[in-house]
């Protein structure tokens, strides 16, 4: 699904944000990306949403080479894609309804799709109740769950988190992984960029390790790797229920 052959990212004053990152990441995956701060890793994802171009190498997405993508086709491109930010990047003029339903507003859906779709997402993150509310309402939790049901609401082949537990406690943000792992168990493709080592240290996904925007290691390194077999998400999806802070009830 994701390729990325030599790329390249390099800024004026010669400084590398990425050197000759290759990598593949199978349909189905949940690899996370880890590094300390400005390994590479925001920069990483960028690329794969098209917020920025490689200067060098190549970016594909699903057979589609992102480095040479028209400027017109690349809202088309992003609509295949759900994306989670650290800083929830919500609209706080909009209800949390609105804020989720915005993306298949954008899709020009039917209205009674949006009511669905939008009300569906909202009950898989545990905030069909708080539907009605201003985002500012809601507490840091809850925001990067609206956050995670705009992500998921028009059912994207991939989902790129940057950093979505940074701003959140530690029982806070294993809900939010419990959500993120869910829906790579309903067969969504994940990448997360984090330096969260209590969850990486806990969940046995793949992990590419990024250290001055060069690949230092990687866990599944060989290219075209298959997805694990649905029967081990599961039990990952299992195993994050057991695992710290968040109380019985918290939504998966």
């Amino acid at each position: 699904m994701i390729d990325l052959e030599g790329a390249c990212k390099y800024y004026e004053g010669d400084i590398w944000a990425l050197r000759d990152v290759t990598f593949s990441v199978a349909r189905g995956e949940f690899v996370f990306v880890s590094g300390p701060s400005g390994a590479g890793k925001s920069t990483l994802l960028s690329l794969l949403t098209l917020q920025s171009r490689p200067s060098r190498g190549r970016v594909m997405l699903e057979g589609t080479d992102l480095s040479r993508l028209a400027s017109k086709q690349v809202p088309m491109l992003r609509r295949r894609i759900g994306v989670v930010y650290q800083d929830f990047r919500l609209l706080y003029d909009r209800s949390v309804f609105e804020n989720v339903a915005f993306v298949l507003r954008v899709l020009e859906a039917p209205e009674s799709e949006i009511r669905r779709e939008t009300l569906a997402a909202l009950e898989r993150c545990g905030l069909k109740d708080k539907a009605a509310l201003n985002p500012r309402q809601l507490s840091g939790g809850e925001q990067q769950r609206v956050a995670i049901a705009r992500a998921l609401v028009h059912d994207p082949g991939l989902i790129l988190a940057d950093e979505p537990t940074g701003n959140l406690d530690a029982d806070t943000g294993w809900e939010i992984f419990r959500l993120l792992v869910a829906a790579h168990e309903r067969g969504t493709t994940v990448m997360v960029a984090t330096h969260n080592q209590a969850v990486l240290g806990r969940l046995p996904m793949r992990r590419i390790h990024l250290r001055g925007g060069m690949v230092e290691s990687d866990s599944a390194p060989m290219a075209g790797a298959q997805a694990p077999p649905r029967a081990a998400a599961k039990d990952r999806l299992e195993q994050i229920k057991d695992l710290g802070g968040a109380g019985a009830g918290a939504p998966v």
